[in-house]
């Protein structure tokens, strides 16, 4: 098993940050050729997702799209005023897992793995399990 930390900075309020390269990284590091790879995002305003990574203006439509489900003007409760983030973070949740095989994340041609912030910009942490199936 390998496990490791890493970091990332977002630098708008909400965005898609493409962390494909990232985990292969973490994967490279750990010499695991068959078996899953855990991502968790420790935050209640952020999670992430996988989706179209060859054309960036789905990340674009992604947020606009969630804004057409989570107004950001709804006179929400909560006093921090980022209850829309957190309705967000609920949608697409806070952990991805991802089958490996033969060393390589088993991720579609277009697939990407994303970071998505609903509450920066901020200085934000992934969590990176991999573990082998044998």
């Amino acid at each position: 098993m390998h496990q490791a930390t890493f970091s990332i900075n977002t630098h708008q309020h909400m965005e898609l940050v493409d962390i494909t390269g990232q985990v292969q990284e973490q994967l490279a590091a750990s010499r695991i050729t068959s078996g899953t790879c855990i991502l968790f995002t420790p935050h209640t305003t952020a999670g992430l997702t996988i989706n179209e990574g060859a054309d960036p203006t789905v990340r674009t439509d992604l947020i606009k799209g969630l804004r057409q489900f989570v107004p950001l003007d709804y006179p929400f409760q909560h006093q921090e005023g980022n209850s829309p983030s957190h309705i967000m973070a609920t949608l697409t949740g806070s952990s991805l897992t991802i089958l490996v095989d033969q060393g390589r994340l088993l991720l579609g041609t277009w697939q990407k793995i994303f970071f998505c912030e609903y509450d920066g910009p901020r200085t934000r942490q992934i969590v990176c399990r991999i573990s082998s199936s044998t």
